[in-house]
């Protein structure tokens, strides 16, 4: 195994940046050499939020922009921080994931990545394991497993939460609820990207038809292996808030209980601990919600590893993919097996 650098991209479901962080691996130890979030400018912003809505010419063209674009920021990356990269680890931006058609798409041309900074780059991580039979989500559990073996549960708060554990000696992992691609939604509303501590969602009084509604969604009782996406969201979500005919104010603050009572109701191992991250750790009032759900104690590690603990796994993948080991959890996916998954694109 070596030990080079390997450079982790990640940008998520709330598309609010694009980060990136450079480690190093020795085995299953980690070390964070340096981290950084790029803030998109407006258009390529608005670009990759309505990315599902455009026409095949338009999102092949997006694609290879956003790849330039990534690759651009890597080479400004490497050259700030002089640092020698082996390879970019590059999660992309997911358009589309119905798993269950086989069906999972994440933009950002690694070619271009990979000719914009010279460094070799890796790429379309879900495709494999979902040829197999897979969710191709989530991916960050292997990672969990090797890196953070000492937690009972690794709780991810992004767009959407997300969990994995080790049960029985094997290590699963399933999409729990819609988070803040939900509440930044309702955010918006206000003429905010997102609702800081929760200050909004406070405001309003929890509607109980609502909220019995949303925990009824038949997803919930579902086993793992599980994923969500957009899609998902648009189908059964919104349709519920539209339904219910309340105030927005109303509608969040039951958002926020129906996200926390969902979360809160996975993380029911007595005596455990659950290390938590992702944009969503840092709103105190869901924090605060989740907990009055939960037996297990919610740590929240330093504000590095809670912004780049999935930009550092996706390093991580690619450390896994060039070593030829398994990157991708069939007990996680329901894959037909483990795989080794990414696209190499050597310069």
């Amino acid at each position: 195994m070596d030990s080079h650098i390997y450079i982790g991209l990640m940008s998520g479901t709330s598309v609010d940046g694009l980060d990136i962080c450079a480690a190093r691996f020795h085995g299953n130890k980690y070390e964070i050499l340096t981290a950084t979030t790029c803030q998109y400018p407006n258009e390529l912003r608005q670009k990759l939020l309505h990315a599902h809505e455009l026409s095949a010419q338009d999102l092949a063209q997006l694609h290879i922009d956003f790849g330039i674009y990534c690759g651009k920021q890597v080479k400004e990356f490497v050259a700030r921080n002089n640092i020698s990269a082996a390879y970019v680890a590059s999660h992309g931006q997911t358009v589309f994931h119905t798993p269950q058609t086989g069906l999972t798409l994440q933009i950002g041309s690694g070619a271009h990545i990979a000719a914009e900074s010279g460094i070799s780059t890796i790429c379309d991580f879900r495709s494999l394991d979902v040829a197999m039979g897979g969710q191709g989500a989530p991916l960050v559990p292997i990672g969990d497993e090797l890196l953070f073996p000492q937690y009972d549960y690794c709780l991810n708060i992004g767009g959407f939460a997300n969990v994995s554990t080790n049960q029985n000696g094997t290590r699963i992992a399933w999409d729990i609820c819609p988070a803040n691609i939900v509440l930044n939604a309702f955010a918006k509303t206000f003429g905010q990207e997102f609702d800081k501590n929760g200050e909004l969602g406070q405001k309003g009084t929890i509607h109980t038809k609502l909220l019995d509604a949303l925990n009824a969604l038949p997803f919930y009782t579902e086993q793992a292996p599980k994923s969500l996406g957009r899609e998902w969201v648009e189908t059964n979500i919104q349709p519920l808030i539209q339904s219910a005919n309340i105030s927005i104010e109303d509608a969040m603050r039951t958002y926020y209980e129906h996200c926390a009572t969902q979360i809160g109701k996975n993380l029911q191992k007595p005596d455990s601990k659950t290390l938590c991250t992702g944009g969503g750790v840092k709103n105190t009032f869901l924090m605060h919600r989740i907990a009055r759900h939960t037996q297990s104690t919610l740590i929240i590690p330093d504000t590095q590893l809670i912004d780049y603990k999935e930009a550092l796994i996706f390093a991580y993948l690619g450390y896994l993919r060039i070593n030829h080991k398994p990157n991708c959890l069939a007990s996680v996916t329901g894959a037909k097996q483990n795989v080794c998954g990414g696209v190499v694109w050597e310069v």
